[in-house]
C-alpha cells in the first residue's frame, strides 16, 4: 500500500474532520453565558409535569431516544407535518404512542422567556430526558449541548431506524451499531424500560405465542387486560417493569433474568445470547447499570448533531422558523 508523507498537524486535522467535527463541538457549558438559568428552568418544568403524571418521565426519555435514532439528535421528532414533508410523529414507532409534546412546548416556552432565541429544541429534549431519569431516582450526568434544530423530518426514516418491539437480538445489535452504539450500550439503554408503560398491541404476540422464555404468571396477568384478538384493547396499557414502574432502578434486569420481560425485544437481551452476561451483571449491580446508562446516554446524545451554522434554533418546537 502506498504511503504519503503527511505532517502531524494535518493528520490531526484530518482525524478531527473524520471523527470529531460534530460531537466535539458539543460541550456541557455551551449556554453558560448565553442562558445561565437554563438547567433550573428546564428541571422545574419537568418536575411539575412528572408530579402530575409519573409516566411523563418515561415519555420524555423515549422522545429523546426516538429523536436521536432518526438522522441524529436534531429535534426532528418534535416537528408537525407540513405540506412539504411528512414528519416522524405519524411513523409506526410513534403514532398513538409518542407523547409529551405539550410538556416540551411548556419547557421551550419557559426557556424562551429566560433567554429568547438561544436554546435549541434538540437540547431542550436532551436536558429533559436527563432530568426525567434523575427525578425518578436514576443517575445524573452532565448533558453535552450545542445541538441545533433540523428544518425537516422524515416519516420513512423513523419507520426504518427505530427498532420495533418484535426485533430479535442480532437485529437490535445491528440497529444500535449503525448509530455507533455497542451491544453493551444496547443493554444499558434498554434499561430505560425500568419506567413507563407499553400498549397491548406491542406485547400481544409475546404473551400469547411465546412460552419458553416467558414466565407463565406474567403471561396470565397480562392476558387479563390484553385480548388475543387484534383490534381489541390495542391501546390497553401495562407497566414495562411490573415491580417499580415509576422508579428508575435495575429491576428491569432482574425481570429479564426471571423471564419477565414484557416486550419480545426486552427478553431477547436474556435468552441464551451474547448479552446475557451484561443483563445478569446489571441485575446484581445497580451502580454498574447507573454508570453505564449515563455513559451510554451521553454517547447517544452525540449521534449526528447539527452544529455551527447547520440547522436553526426553532422558536416553536413544532415548526421551523
Amino acid at each position: 500500500m502506498a504511503s504519503f508523507p503527511v505532517s502531524s498537524s494535518l493528520t490531526i486535522c484530518v482525524l478531527f474532520l473524520v471523527i470529531g467535527s460534530t460531537s466535539a463541538q458539543l460541550s456541557t457549558n455551551f449556554y453558560y453565558h448565553s442562558c445561565p438559568n437554563l438547567f433550573s428552568t428546564v428541571k422545574s418544568t419537568v418536575q411539575s409535569a412528572i408530579s402530575k403524571e409519573a409516566r411523563m418521565g418515561a415519555s420524555l426519555l423515549r422522545l429523546f431516544f426516538h429523536d436521536c435514532f432518526v438522522n441524529g439528535c436534531d429535534g426532528s421528532v418534535l416537528l408537525d407535518d407540513t405540506s412539504s414533508f411528512r414528519g416522524e410523529k405519524r411513523a409506526a414507532p410513534n403514532f398513538n404512542s409518542a407523547r409529551g409534546f405539550e410538556v416540551v412546548d411548556n419547557i421551550k416556552s419557559a426557556v424562551e422567556r429566560a433567554c429568547p432565541g438561544v436554546v435549541s429544541c434538540a437540547d431542550v429534549l436532551a436536558i429533559a430526558a436527563r432530568d426525567s431519569v434523575e427525578i425518578l431516582g436514576g443517575p445524573r450526568w452532565d448533558v453535552k449541548l450545542g445541538r441545533r434544530d433540523a428544518r425537516t423530518a422524515s416519516q420513512a426514516a423513523a419507520n426504518n431506524s427505530i427498532p420495533p418491539p418484535t426485533t430479535n437480538l442480532n437485529a437490535l445489535i445491528s440497529r444500535f451499531s449503525a448509530v455507533g452504539l455497542s451491544a453493551r450500550d444496547l443493554v444499558a439503554l434498554s434499561g430505560s424500560h425500568t419506567i413507563g408503560l407499553a400498549r397491548c398491541t406491542n406485547f400481544r404476540a409475546r404473551i400469547y405465542n411465546e412460552t419458553n422464555n416467558l414466565d407463565s404468571s406474567l403471561a396470565r396477568t397480562r392476558q387479563s387486560n390484553c385480548p388475543s384478538v387484534s383490534g381489541s384493547g390495542d391501546n390497553n396499557l401495562a407497566p414495562l417493569d411490573l415491580q417499580t414502574p415509576t422508579n428508575f432502578d435495575n429491576n428491569y434486569f432482574k425481570n429479564l433474568v426471571n423471564r419477565r420481560g414484557l416486550l419480545h425485544s426486552d427478553q431477547q437481551l436474556f435468552n441464551g445470547g451474547s448479552t446475557d452476561s451484561a443483563v445478569r451483571a446489571y441485575s446484581n449491580n445497580p451502580g454498574s447499570f447507573a454508570s453505564d446508562f449515563a455513559a451510554a446516554m451521553i454517547k447517544m446524545g452525540d449521534i449526528k448533531p447539527l452544529t455551527g451554522s447547520n440547522g436553526e434554533i426553532r422558536k416553536n418546537c413544532r415548526r421551523i422558523n
